[in-house]
């Protein structure tokens, strides 16, 4: 009997189903506007329609489970969705009871940023790696820790919360990684800097709309040379960096695994990160073998990811044994 899987990525924008084998090839995908603000029974509906049309024909296959990814705050040891930003009226939504009870497969609830760890150990930029940080810099900054091949979760679920590493700025200000570097804090400081009379091209790329000034727009100006994105991405980079070596301290991983859109500037960013980890690092021990890359498997990265949820039940069991199984067959 042929076993398949089917990985579901729940976004803010989108909606994604996708069936794939056990090796977590995608074989059939699928995807439509989330419109998350048409509300929770909508989008519930849509999305077991998605199931259902994603299902095998073959009557000598069958679904071994479903697995989900989800925004941010989820308990995948009760299967809920706790208050995600980006979903209205989707607060401690039991979504495994639910399709569970729709579908009668086993099924997995996977923070969105955890879920990807798992996908770029199983078949991306973190094959071979048993202990592994993920992180993920775009509208916010989200993450994913392997540790000896097994997701680290927390007594709810709730670790790995990468973005929300405290820290005190020159000012005496308490921030966090995620209000310094992603991307629409890129974007505020680009914002305040051309109002106090900053001179940039920013400016020009906007048509003077600085209302529109984005990440991409900071990170794309840097690119082009210009001297007010440049620094701001410099310090993004820094503050990333410092933000690396308390994981580094507490975690000792092999490799980091940068995704999102942020993370795209390249060199611009990654240089002063690196330097930032070399230099604050308590010993070289830390960082000298680390390995640092970029995330591969693009947006795919979900329902792969939610399909890994199921191969090792929730991430209770080695990823990095998957990973070794699969690169055998």
């Amino acid at each position: 009997m042929n076993e398949q899987i089917i990985g579901i990525d729940l976004g803010g924008t989108r909606l994604r189903v996708a069936r794939l084998d056990h090796d977590m090839n995608i074989l059939d995908r699928k995807e439509i506007l989330t419109r998350a603000d048409q509300g929770l029974e909508t989008t519930l509906t849509r999305m077991k329609e998605l199931i259902r049309e994603s299902l095998p024909t073959d009557p000598n296959t069958l679904i071994s489970g479903i697995g989900i990814s989800a925004p941010g705050p989820s308990n995948p040891n009760t299967g809920v969705i706790v208050a995600p930003p980006n979903l209205p009226g989707w607060h401690n939504v039991p979504i495994v009871q639910i399709l569970q009870k729709e579908f009668g497969f086993s099924t997995y609830l996977g923070n969105d940023a955890n879920v990807a760890a798992l996908a770029e150990i199983a078949r991306g930029a973190a094959r071979g790696y048993r202990h592994v940080i993920f992180m993920t810099i775009s509208t916010g900054i989200g993450g994913g820790i392997v540790s000896d091949g097994r997701l680290l979760l927390g007594k709810d679920g709730l670790g790995a919360e990468v973005g929300h590493v405290q820290m005190v700025l020159e000012d005496g200000r308490v921030s966090t990684l995620e209000k310094e570097a992603a991307g629409p804090a890129l974007a505020r400081q680009a914002v305040m800097q051309i109002e106090a009379g900053a001179v940039s091209i920013m400016r020009d790329m906007v048509e003077g709309n600085l209302s529109r000034i984005s990440g991409s727009v900071v990170g794309n100006a840097a690119l082009q040379g210009d001297a007010v994105a440049r620094a701001i991405v410099e310090r993004a980079g820094m503050l990333i960096g410092l933000g690396i070596v308390s994981l580094l301290h507490i975690f000792n991983p092999e490799i980091i695994v940068l995704g999102g859109g942020v993370s795209s500037i390249g060199d611009l960013l990654f240089n002063p990160m690196r330097a930032a980890i070399e230099r604050h690092s308590i010993d070289r021990s830390y960082w000298d073998t680390l390995q640092i890359r970029q995330a591969e498997l693009g947006e795919n990265v979900s329902v792969v990811g939610a399909a890994a949820l199921v191969v090792t039940k929730g991430g209770m069991e080695d990823v990095a044994a998957v990973a070794r199984k699969l690169d055998k067959d």
